[in-house]
């Protein structure tokens, strides 16, 4: 990448998911997770996976050992995303103390196919977090993490180590690090068209006018 990742992130703050999203649709790019939503509202995921795979069964399948959401956070660092694939079992992986060791970490986020729990405390901390389920359910000895660092699947959309996460109110976008700048670059140039849509609307073009004249509105 010729651009920081510093200088990635405070663009990316300033796109929204559904912006991106019409930047991967046009490059036939399947990259917008389905079926997550935030915990936290109000607060964007940035910045590149670091990916963990776990597995789900029955109270008393796994040692406590197994559960190694230590390892997940260890392994992450100061703007990373954590990016957990657990088929969605309702279960929680993460709970309100991990949330406040990501965040003294620096760690940029969570999103999690699978539960998290903790909901009032989730709210006092402000960690970006994204799951299917908010579940008390305790994954001890129910959860296994198989891997750390290796490519994940959730909803159809492959997630690599190093490709970039953007997650807001409207959904979850996966950036393909080898497109990153690409996307970005065509991002910014559909939010420039939808602030010239407002100010010629300001003016007295009607939308109807305005989705003639601006593709990506």
């Amino acid at each position: 990448m010729t651009t920081s990742p510093d200088a990635l992130r405070a663009k990316l703050s300033a796109i929204g998911t559904s912006t991106l999203a019409n930047a991967l649709d046009d490059l036939d790019i399947h990259g917008v997770i389905t079926g997550l939503r935030a915990i936290v509202p109000g607060i964007k995921a940035i910045g590149p996976a670091v990916t963990v795979r776990e597995r789900t069964a029955a109270k008393g399948s796994f040692p406590v050992s197994d559960f190694k959401v230590g390892h997940m956070i260890e392994a992450a660092g100061a703007g990373d995303v954590i990016v957990v694939e657990n088929g969605g079992a309702p279960v929680s992986t993460w709970g309100g103390m991990a949330s406040y060791a990501a965040k003294l970490k620096g760690i940029g986020g969570l999103l999690v196919d699978g539960g998290v729990r903790d909901w009032e405390e989730q709210q006092d901390f402000q960690f970006p977090l994204y799951a299917r389920h908010m579940v008390p359910t305790p994954g001890k000895t129910r959860i296994k993490v198989e891997a750390i660092g290796e490519p994940v699947v959730i909803e159809g959309v492959v997630i690599r180590p190093g490709d970039w996460i953007v997650a807001d109110g409207s959904g979850i976008c996966v950036l393909p690090v080898e497109k990153l700048e690409q996307l970005v670059e065509m991002s910014e140039r559909f939010a420039a068209d939808d602030a010239q849509a407002m100010r010629e609307m300001d003016k007295g073009l009607t939308f109807k006018e305005a989705l003639a004249r601006f593709a990506k509105i």
